[in-house]
């Protein structure tokens, strides 16, 4: 995908998205949201990125297994993210814990972090191109629970000497 919203041309490669469950049984129950998370004004989803730089005490390890394996661990504790949203009577909002996990999309981009510059600091201009479009984004009931990336379908942006 190239660039269209800033000057700095890139391309984006991503991997199919593949879901991480967590790395052992979790409890299989189901959580009512509050009033206050249940309000109709909020069925929906917010993109955001979080860019970091390469952690040496990686280095010679694959980050997104690295990734993944953290991931599928918090799951664990974190059990409701690996569930889904459902709609009870009322139109009431729960966390249906399944234990189906998160998506986790893998890409690759043909720039350094340092071509980004300043526009690493919102707004940023490549935003859209470095996330990954998932399709009725809008849509949250029966969905995997999304918080980093759309929610929690981690894009792991692999940068020409980054990451």
């Amino acid at each position: 995908m190239m660039n269209s919203s800033s000057p700095l041309m890139f391309t984006v490669r991503r991997r199919p998205p593949v879901l991480v469950p967590p790395a052992a049984s979790t409890p299989s129950e189901v959580k009512l949201l509050s009033d206050i998370d249940d309000q109709e004004g909020l069925r929906f989803n917010i993109p955001f990125i979080f860019i970091y730089r390469h952690e040496p005490s990686i280095t010679g390890k694959d980050p997104v297994k690295v990734l993944k394996h953290a991931l599928s661990q918090t799951l664990v504790y974190y059990y409701p993210f690996a569930g889904r949203i459902r709609e009870g009577v009322g139109r009431k909002l729960m966390v249906d814990c399944t234990g189906e996990g998160v998506m986790f999309v893998e890409a690759e981009a043909d720039v350094t972090l340092d071509q980004f510059g300043d526009s690493l600091q919102p707004p940023f201009p490549c935003f859209q191109e470095l996330l990954h479009d998932v399709a009725d984004a809008e849509l949250i009931i029966d969905r995997p629970i999304r918080l980093i990336q759309k929610q929690f379908a981690l894009a792991l942006a692999k940068f020409q000497s980054g990451l």
